[in-house]
């Protein structure tokens, strides 16, 4: 059962309190003033009163929600206004059709990382293409949250996973770094984008992170705006609670490096070091998989600086 679900099934058996209750009070007053004769009618009359009531109050509180949580997310690369047809085409269109089996007038939501997410009716469908139509903006968009990940590639199938969980942890830049331990050196920029769109798609983000090609961790700190921390998750790091670390800098925009699977060099961890910006705090006392230490990390910034603060 999902969230929503239990909502309702609070909602419900609201009703069905307040139901006896509101017609109990009614029915006590109601005979203190009126006559018996008419009290059949009124008595019907509040009881239905009452029916609309807590309507009302059920439906004020589940406006709130997410009403459109089921509908299907696209990600599309054109702009989006009111009442402005669309036309879906390739998989995405091979999807609906095919897959989900969409007929015209089903509804989908749209967003393309710039003008929100809006509800959109199928108009027409065709075997290989969709056309929908704009009706309603459900969501203004967002700002980036300025969260800069830099990490050392991995293998195929394990950047697949840190990337999808990067972006589910609101980061707004993705950063290869090549080191000295790094096993990967060339990456699939489109296998990155496509995970980027699909993990925003799944997760309801509106602003999609940006892919930037790799760097050398030098061309990294050379490039790097000193105003902004980088922390710098450093396995070898003498062992202290990160939060009063982390919470001491007064942050809008920051960065955080993951290195490979065999950590940085001494050679890299002594030039990290060398440079003010960058501020080496540890993950804890256990050696965490890199795909694991991200999730890790920006779970811990996102907590103490990030948009989960309550500070």
């Amino acid at each position: 059962m999902t969230c929503y679900d239990e909502f309702v099934q609070e909602q419900n058996h609201l009703a069905f309190c307040l139901f006896p209750l509101l017609s109990h009070k009614a029915e006590k007053t109601l005979y203190s003033f009126i006559d018996y004769s008419s009290i059949d009618i009124i008595f019907s009359f509040c009881y239905i009163f009452s029916f609309i009531f807590v309507t009302i109050i059920v439906s004020s509180g589940t406006i709130f929600m997410r009403m459109n949580y089921k509908l299907k997310r696209l990600f599309i690369r054109q702009p989006l206004a009111l009442n402005k047809e669309i036309t879906i085409e390739g998989p995405q269109a091979s999807y609906l059709v095919r897959v989900l089996r969409m007929q015209e007038g089903a509804e989908i939501l749209l967003f393309n990382g710039q003008d929100g997410e809006w509800l959109a009716k199928l108009v027409t469908v065709g075997k290989k293409f969709v056309v929908a139509q704009l009706t309603y903006q459900e969501r203004l968009q967002t700002a980036h949250t300025n969260l800069i990940y830099c990490f050392a590639p991995l293998k195929n199938a394990r950047l697949d996973y840190m990337v999808q969980k990067a972006v589910e942890m609101g980061v707004s830049v993705l950063q290869p770094v090549v080191t000295h331990h790094t096993q990967v050196t060339r990456i699939n920029m489109a296998r990155m984008e496509a995970n980027v769109i699909e993990a925003s798609e799944q997760c309801g983000i509106l602003s999609l992170p940006e892919c930037v090609p790799a760097v050398s961790l030098a061309e990294l700190l050379a490039r790097w705006d000193q105003t902004r921390p980088l922390f710098f998750c450093d396995e070898a790091h003498k062992l202290k609670n990160p939060f009063p670390i982390l919470r001491e800098q007064e942050i809008t925009a920051s960065g955080v490096l993951i290195g490979p699977e065999g950590g940085f060099s001494e050679e890299e961890r002594s030039f990290l070091k060398k440079h003010s910006f960058v501020i080496p705090i540890s993950l804890g006392p256990r050696i965490l998989r890199a795909d694991t230490a991200a999730v890790a990390a920006l779970a811990l910034l996102n907590a103490s600086v990030g948009d989960w603060s309550i500070d």
